[in-house]
């Protein structure tokens, strides 16, 4: 996995690691370097070759000095392109362990030193090209599996792709090309129709059409306007931008991305820990069966050699390869699909916690709701509804306050003309008062309205009404009249209903946990199909609330932003934030969804459901291959049947049974959420 220069820490471990433990204790490689890569792909191609020239001999062995050239021709296959498995063998026996390659080490020694001594001795019955496919067909089998483990990641070398080499900055009015690791922070970009963004940044200039379908998996673009964010790789579609960059190299949304997603398919899940502990007594068990095979058919009177080719087929037939593929082939690929659709695994673990999880609890604020007021209804006494909202928008004009921006949002929306008043003034949480063409607007609360003696009698029915209701109501009055009601309200994600709707059908119990009031959560539960609530709930005690649910027997993932109700993640079995598309590496949860969208918590647990199933399959068969294999390999039916696995078959079904598995899990990428 390669990332620039400016990658952080973690990736840069990630790009320099060529190994990791798979469940058989034995170095395998993950997503080997390039020159890795080429040195297995030449160990493969000259192994073969060898081999061949081996099964030539073997079948010819009238020729003169057979032996001696048996020897020589399989001499470079075990001791140099072999030379992996001693390494891998040596490594294992400082950890006082066995692994796979301890396996492959033993069982073509032993057949090519008793060769070899045979040879020299004189004698008759030599075994080097049993020795020379075994480690021939088992490097084959490496090879393969890399390439389709490089397939597996395809998700995340997207994204690598997808980050661009040059920007064009403007320099004293000026465009420059330069490289993407010289522009800095507060540089000014200039990103023409078609072409990717080239790092994180705020549109200061012009509004467009972005394409952020590699990112967030969301296939429409999206608009964006001065003011908006954007993402570095993903494309402009529409107009003109200009763009000041707020976060470059590692800092970038699409580097923390190929990192979080690197770093998380590198761990190990807990399902992968307990094949590590069976695989630990494997191996020796195994040593164990091909020297009690040896030596019962020997001394039951058959001939060395018999009993020497029984103990070499149960070593090579056992090699636990398959094992150690089983989990992290599926981990990868269902870690990189998930980021395909907009879903940041941070740790491996979470899609096996996912799985079992039982009890989805939501916060509400920013969580189900858009997390900022909306304009919901507008009462006009005197004139126009558009009337009433202009007047408020007057009043609001450059307001930081959140509702005033919701007002002159909303009148931005339906495209009324709003000019700058003058003489504002604003009353600490009251209002703001205001002159336009001469007339004194006044736009606030009860309070606001108290202090200018303005007589409510006319909207007070429809005030409580909306405050019954949960909505926020905005009072605006011209000349000390009030001519309407604006009311506001922080409003459901259009995505929160289908979202619920998903997870119920999954079988999962829905919580709302918030610190609003009873009426305004059971009101917001009520839209949503929530039948359950938690209100009341101050930021601190929320992870409190979890825990409860936790002693109650429930396996629970906590759904928030990331920010507020980070205690409460950290708590639940599973945390899953709520991303910003631009603090990525800053959430507490386990699982990012970084398109804001709550129908991606469903499809993290699908995910996690294929994956965890996917990797009990691979578990089943490479079990279950290696429970049937080794006593036919042992001679089980050698008495009866007059059946034995011979080395050669032996090596040739272990590689082939790791390719499977690699198959299997390769699978999951046909699958559509």
């Amino acid at each position: 996995m390669y990332v620039d220069e400016k990658s952080a820490t973690i990736t840069k471990t990630i790009k320099e690691t060529k190994y990791f433990f798979c469940s058989s204790n034995c170095l395998v490689a993950f997503e080997a370097p390039e020159k890795e890569m080429r040195r297995l792909k030449y160990e493969a191609i000259f192994g073969g070759i060898f081999a061949a020239v081996a099964m030539v001999l073997f079948f010819f062995e009238d020729i003169q000095y057979h032996d001696i050239a048996a020897l020589l021709v399989t001499l470079p296959v075990q001791f140099v392109i072999g030379r992996r498995f001693y390494l891998g063998t040596w490594d294992a026996l400082k950890m006082k362990t066995a692994n796979m390659d301890t396996l492959i080490a033993l069982g073509t020694s032993a057949a090519w030193f008793y060769s070899a001594f045979v040879v020299v001795s004189g004698g008759n019955g030599v075994y080097f090209e049993v020795a020379a496919i075994i480690i021939a067909a088992t490097v084959i089998g490496k090879y393969l599996e890399e390439i389709m483990k490089h397939k597996a990641t395809a998700a995340l070398h997207k994204l690598m792709d997808l980050r661009p080499k040059v920007a064009k900055v403007l320099v004293k009015g000026k465009e420059i090309e330069k490289p993407i690791s010289e522009v800095s922070v507060n540089d000014i970009c200039v990103v023409r129709p078609g072409e990717s963004i080239p790092t994180d940044g705020l549109i200061i200039e012009g509004h467009s059409s972005v394409n952020e379908a590699m990112v967030t998996g969301e296939s429409m673009p999206v608009s964006k306007y001065k003011g908006d964010s954007v993402i570095g790789g993903t494309i402009n579609e529409g107009g003109l931008l200009k763009v000041k960059t707020t976060k470059v190299g590692e800092d970038t949304v699409l580097s923390q991305i190929i990192a979080l997603v690197g770093q998380a398919q590198l761990q190990k899940i807990p399902i992968q820990h307990l094949v590590d502990k069976v695989a630990a007594k494997f191996v020796p068990a195994v040593l164990l069966v091909a020297l009690g095979a040896f030596a019962f058919w020997y001394v039951s009177g058959l001939p060395f050699i018999f009993a020497f080719t029984i103990a070499i087929s149960v070593l090579i037939i056992a090699c636990p390869c398959a094992l150690g593929l089983a989990t992290p082939t599926a981990l990868v690929i269902g870690i990189g699909k998930a980021a395909e659709q907009g879903v940041l695994v941070r740790a491996g673990e979470a899609l096996e916690l996912a799985k079992n999880v039982d009890t989805i609890v939501f916060d509400k604020t920013g969580t189900l709701t858009k997390g900022k007021p909306d304009v919901i209804d507008i009462v006009a006494l005197k004139g126009k509804k558009t009337d009433v909202l202009r007047i408020a928008a007057i009043a609001e004009y450059g307001s930081e306050h959140p509702l005033g921006r919701a007002i002159v949002k909303k009148a931005d929306d339906l495209k009324l003309k709003v000019q700058e008043g003058k003489k504002y003034k604003t009353i600490s949480g009251k209002g703001i008062t205001a002159e336009y063409k001469d007339a004194g607007i006044m736009v606030g609360n009860r309070a606001l309205m108290g202090d200018y003696k303005i007589s409510l009698r006319k909207v007070e029915p429809s005030l409580k009404e909306f405050e019954k209701q949960a909505k926020t109501a905005v009072l605006v009055a011209v000349d000390r009249q009030i001519v309407g009601i604006v009311t506001l309200a922080d409003t459901l994600k259009e995505t929160s209903p289908a979202a619920v709707d998903k997870l119920k059908k999954l079988g999962k119990d829905i919580i709302l946990l918030t610190g609003d009031n009873s009426q305004t959560a059971k009101e917001i539960a009520k839209q949503v199909g929530i039948t359950e609530v938690i209100a009341n709930v101050k930021p601190g005690d929320k992870a409190a609330k979890i825990k409860q649910l936790q002693q109650q027997g429930k396996k629970v993932a906590m759904v928030g932003d990331g920010i507020n109700d980070a205690p409460a993640l950290a708590q639940a079995d599973l945390g899953i934030a709520i991303g910003s598309g631009t603090d990525v590496a800053k959430e507490t949860g386990q699982i990012v969804l970084i398109k804001d969208d709550l129908r991606d918590v469903a499809k993290a647990i699908e995910i996690s459901n294929k994956t965890i199933g996917k990797i009990k399959q691979n578990l089943f068969w490479a079990f279950g291959y290696n429970v049937a294999a080794i006593p036919i390999a042992a001679g089980l039916l050698y008495p009866s049947y007059g059946i034995l696995l011979s080395p050669i078959i032996a090596s040739i079904a272990m590689a082939t049974s790791s390719v499977s598995v690699v198959g299997n899990s390769l699978l999951m990428k046909l699958q559509k959420y």
